[in-house]
């Protein structure tokens, strides 16, 4: 393959990212369930493929589109690679520019928040292994590792499915990876669309504290606008570029935690292979990007201790996540196999069935008696991330606490700094495969249960009986 023709893949990607943003300025639709543009590029993406501008020109008579859709076979060749690259630069983010905060600051605030997003993820792992194995195995004949799609594509989204593909492939079920991007997509929606009817419901019930009903997202933000008098910058300068361009500067950074996290995979590698290869092996089928996340941790532990200048802006890290992720959805989503949905069309409705009913329940039973205060905003946040990673939850969380005035976005960050590392594409996410395949779903199951368990009774038991920290009021000003 040319370097040509990956440039022009780039290219490509580049442009239909405009064109969808041209989209959503355009069609109220899309206005209305606050699609992003990646999302639409890679449906158009997906339209202009072979399962379907492909199918519908052979129906006319020619074969030319079978194999690669309009943009051809090298095209798509060099989208499907780029996920799994991607997905890294993502992570290794995740946690850079960030103050790491004390252990009793994040679980005064974010106690009931982690319970609740615990129950949530752990309970995906529960439902989804409890279906494959009553149904989606003996009934369908699936592996039993599709018991760990939900939490895959729902929580971990389409960055996490498409990271994954190695994963599946090596274990004999490269179909899984369509499974998870399918169900990432339907999560996304969904949780989008469940989450803006619930605030209508919550307003309308008075469960939601700072949304009046009459309260609506102005024309510029459901087209996806900043109004010129809100504009603030993108990041900040934090070294001279005469010196060396900032975002050069954050790239070299980013870089370098994903090659720590690289070298502590290796690590982890050859001491499974001199421990214990025989009888396990985990390592050797668990991705980079979970361990570019714990690199991009003892990275910024060092430059928490040594960079007195504070160099690193948050805003630029993020800056180029979001081009990262950006890239990752529209790619993994145009080199989605329709095909493998439609053939495995039953058992993908039943998971996808599962997560959304799980989710829904969550919030309506669990949220109100596990989080003490603000139950409606704090809850919103996670059901979204639990349908459509954590863009979702935000999104979400904006809508329903438009001002910022309850604490539900500090609660949020800090339960993600608990259990971003473990689930949503964290470790227990990349290792879920591997361990279904090496000992069998009943120990992840029992596991998960477990966790479920100690989750969901301390949310109810302990923190939902708690009442509010003395000094919300402090930390949500009103």
């Amino acid at each position: 393959m040319s370097s040509e023709t990956i440039g022009f893949a780039l290219l490509l990607l580049g442009v239909l990212l405009l064109v969808a943003k041209l989209v959503r300025v355009k069609w109220r639709l899309a206005q209305r369930l606050f699609l992003p543009g990646s999302i639409i590029g890679g449906g158009i993406a997906l339209l202009l493929g072979p399962d379907v501008f492909g199918r519908i020109a052979a129906a006319f008579g020619t074969d030319r589109f079978t194999e690669g859709g309009l943009f051809g076979t090298e095209i798509q060749q060099v989208w499907s690679t780029l996920p799994g690259l991607l997905i890294s630069v993502v992570f290794a983010g995740l946690f850079l520019g960030r103050r790491m905060p004390k252990a009793r600051e994040a679980g005064r605030m974010a106690g009931p928040q982690i319970a609740f997003g615990l129950t949530l993820s752990s309970g995906q792992y529960v439902f989804g292994l409890l279906l494959a194995l009553a149904v989606l195995t003996p009934v369908f004949g699936l592996p039993p590792l599709t018991g760990a799609l939900i939490e895959i594509g729902f929580e971990g989204g389409h960055g996490t499915a498409g990271g994954l593909g190695e994963t599946f492939a090596e274990f004999g079920f490269a179909e899984g990876q369509d499974l998870a991007l399918g169900m990432a997509t339907i999560g996304l929606l969904m949780g989008i669309v469940l989450g803006i009817v619930l605030i209508n419901w919550g307003v309308r019930r008075g469960h939601a504290t700072e949304l009046r009903a009459d309260a609506a997202p102005s024309v510029a933000e459901r087209m996806g606008l900043v109004e010129r008098e809100n504009r603030r910058s993108a990041a900040t300068l934090t070294v001279h570029p005469s010196s060396i361009e900032p975002l050069t500067l954050h790239f070299g950074v980013l870089a370098l935690a994903i090659i720590i996290g690289q070298l502590l995979l290796w690590g982890l590698q050859l001491l499974e292979n001199a421990l214990w290869v025989d009888t396990i092996e985990i390592f050797g089928y668990v991705p980079l990007f979970p361990l570019a996340m714990l690199g991009g941790i003892l990275l910024q532990v060092v430059i928490n201790r040594f960079d007195r200048a504070q160099i690193i802006d948050r805003l630029m890290i993020e800056r180029i996540q979001g081009f990262a992720l950006d890239m990752l959805i529209i790619a993994a989503m145009g080199t989605l196999s329709l095909d493998v949905i439609a053939h495995n069309i039953v058992p993908f409705l039943l998971l996808a069935a599962v997560g959304i009913v799980w989710s829904l329940g969550a919030f309506l039973l669990l949220a109100p008696r596990m989080l003490p205060d603000y139950w409606f905003e704090r809850g919103i946040g996670d059901f979204g991330q639990s349908m459509g990673v954590t863009a979702t939850g935000l999104i979400l969380m904006r809508i329903a606490d438009p001002e910022l005035r309850t604490p539900a976005y500090p609660a949020f960050g800090y339960k993600q700094l608990v259990l971003e590392p473990f689930f949503g594409g964290g470790l227990v996410t990349a290792a879920a495969i591997p361990l279904i395949v090496q000992f069998g779903p009943v120990p992840l199951l029992v596991v998960m249960a477990v966790v479920f368990l100690v989750a969901l009774l301390s949310g109810v038991l302990y923190f939902g009986r708690r009442g509010a920290p003395a000094d919300t009021e402090a930390e949500a000003p009103r």
